[in-house]
């Protein structure tokens, strides 16, 4: 999701305006195909409780959209999960729509519960819309779930310690395989090679 703080207003191409909001937080959310319950709550905690507004002193970085009982808009925004192929953008990432659109009216319920149902406000999804959003500072944060922040060099050694626990285990022998391999008794009739060569030795005048 990226937060910008406006005021701001989405509304369809030659179309009449469908929300606008005054200071506060304007939400574009992405959504994935990996997103689920747990990264749709992480996400609506985070938006509510970051603190990016100034206290009534003026020091920034102080206060939450829900301390300054500021408004929220939420607009659907596919395009951030945009991956580039050359120069042509793919979205194959992204959730598809009727899927999504389930997604997106859940964020908009729980973010409805968990602050005041009248603060939040949403554009229309699917919509071609213009979004207009008067940025203050300029301030744009992005947020992303958990399960998207896997740093890539850690995944990778993660990866190899895997395989390396991998062949541990492959080289520990199964209980058949020591017995295949225990040296034999020489009264054995089965003797290996090995225990008949012996044998033959201790026979030789």
């Amino acid at each position: 999701a990226l937060l910008f703080f406006p005021p701001c207003s989405p509304s369809p191409v030659g179309g009449e305006q469908i929300s606008s909001i005054g200071r506060g937080l304007c939400v574009l959310l992405g959504i994935s195909l990996e997103d689920t319950q747990r990264e749709l709550e992480h996400m609506v905690r985070k938006i509510l409780n970051l603190r990016v507004f100034e206290d009534e002193s003026g020091k920034h970085w102080s206060k939450s959209v829900m301390d300054k009982q500021y408004e929220v808009l939420c607009v659907s925004q596919f395009t951030l999960q945009c991956i580039l192929k050359g120069n042509k953008p793919d979205y194959h990432m992204a959730m598809p729509t009727e899927q999504a659109e389930c997604f997106y009216n859940n964020f908009l319920e729980q973010l409805r519960k968990a602050y005041k149902p009248e603060l939040i406000k949403d554009g229309k999804f699917g919509a071609y819309m213009q979004v207009h959003i008067q940025n203050d500072g300029p301030v744009t944060i992005e947020l992303e779930s958990p399960a998207a922040t896997v740093d890539p060099k850690q995944l990778t050694k993660l990866e190899k310690q895997q395989q390396r626990k991998e062949k541990t285990r492959t080289k520990v022998p199964s209980e058949s395989s020591r017995e295949r391999n225990a040296p034999r008794n020489k009264d054995d009739p089965s003797a290996s090679s090995g225990a008949e060569g012996d044998v033959s030795s201790e026979r030789e005048p």
